[in-house]
């Protein structure tokens, strides 16, 4: 069985986006960080993604500023198979994806039962809530950025029921980012 991992950035406030929708605030590009995520883009994972991510994903990293900017990372997300949901876009013409247009719950499920990479989902919060809320996701990679954005989006807004998670590594960063691992408890 394939595993499902959200990994998303939060504010010290508990936001994953702010006010107007923007996840811009979460970007670092010191030395370190950057180590950390080329060693997380090694392309070993289908990518999951609500309509709003996705477009902003596939609006970045074929762009020749995110190449030259960050070309490991491009790379990887340009040839990651990616599955974006969404009823209203009527198509997906970034590389390698796939548009599922209803039946998240179900899709994922088939996903998740079917071989391939892990998946790995990413932004998405309406997602992660529905996921969340089934039980269907394995890992949290949380990072926290040293940042207060006052106001903004919980990515489980619409979980209903209480969900108990256990870390199970952590670590921090020169520039104030940690990352923290959870897994639901069983």
């Amino acid at each position: 069985m394939r595993q499902l991992t959200v990994f998303n950035s939060i504010s010290l406030d508990g936001c994953f986006t702010d006010a107007n929708n923007d996840m811009s605030w979460a970007h670092q590009t010191d030395p370190e960080w950057q180590a950390f995520t080329n060693g997380n883009a090694k392309g070993e994972s289908e990518v999951i993604f609500g309509r709003v991510t996705y477009q902003m994903m596939a609006g970045w990293w074929p762009s020749p500023a995110a190449l030259k900017a960050f070309p490991q990372v491009a790379k990887a997300m340009n040839e990651m198979p990616k599955v974006v949901f969404s009823r209203t876009l009527q198509s997906a013409e970034w590389s390698n994806s796939r548009l599922v247009k209803d039946d998240l719950v179900g899709e994922v499920r088939r996903m998740k039962a079917d071989r391939g990479p892990h998946l790995l989902l990413m932004g998405s919060g309406t997602i992660i809530a529905q996921l969340t809320q089934e039980r269907l996701i394995d890992e949290y990679q949380i990072v926290t950025q040293p940042v207060v954005l006052g106001a903004g989006r919980s990515m489980f807004e619409g979980v209903k029921d209480r969900l108990k998670l256990k870390r199970t590594k952590e670590r921090s960063f020169a520039n104030g980012c940690v990352v923290a691992w959870y897994e639901p408890e069983r």
